[in-house]
């Protein structure tokens, strides 16, 4: 937890409230669904809280943003970032049940209202959104289909509705697998950190992809 107040000092006393609240959650319902390995619930609020909230550290969503967290897992970064934005809509989707069923029971237990978890299939999805997020998921050329046709025209945003995601190793080998324009971030310049060294925020514009 001080890891979050060292590098969010703006957050509310409800917000802190929420973080502190997230670990011993996850805690409890990862002794009853194994959602994140045991070894990094040692090192829960650096490797999967404070990991989601890089994105913030790069953009600060408008209020009334919408957003898709593409395989969600346990719930990161979507989780994470609706508590760091209230007044954004997140819609948090992975395959699995299971862990949807405790992403649902998280936002539920911190009266989330802003949280809409689904276990569904990207592709299944009709909606459309302002920008998706997405943690190690799969490759960006498998995502690329996924997520076409998924962005609302307007931006309102000061980036451009597009991709953020979460991403370790040569970007620039996996990104230049498609034709598409990105911009990256390494994390390691917002948090001083060894597990942060090789970690990015890699943000794709969606206008006009193909």
């Amino acid at each position: 937890m001080e890891l979050i107040k060292t590098y969010f000092p703006e957050l509310t006393e409800a917000q802190l409230e929420k973080f502190e609240h997230l670990g011993s959650l996850y805690q409890e319902w990862n002794e009853k669904i194994n959602v994140i390995s045991r070894k990094d619930m040692d090192h829960f609020y650096e490797r999967h809280v404070l990991h989601s909230l890089a994105i913030a550290k790069v953009i600060k969503f408008e209020p009334g943003t919408k957003i898709l967290d593409i395989g969600t897992g346990g719930g990161f970064p979507g989780i994470p970032l609706a508590i760091m934005f209230p007044d954004c809509h997140f819609h948090l989707v992975d395959s699995i049940g299971k862990k949807i069923t405790v992403v649902k029971e998280v936002a539920r237990a911190l009266k989330l209202s802003n949280v809409e978890a689904q276990q569904a299939r990207v592709e299944t999805l009709v909606r459309k959104y302002d920008f998706v997020v997405s943690r190690a998921v799969t490759r960006f050329s498998n995502m690329f289909p996924w997520v076409k046709g998924k962005f609302r025209k307007e931006d309102f945003n000061e980036f451009p509705n597009g991709l953020f995601l979460l991403k370790g190793g040569d970007v620039d080998e996996e990104m230049e697998e498609r034709d598409v324009s990105y911009v990256t971030y390494h994390i390691d310049d917002y948090f001083k950190s060894e597990f942060f060294e090789t970690k990015k925020v890699v943000f794709v514009p969606w206008e006009g992809k193909r």
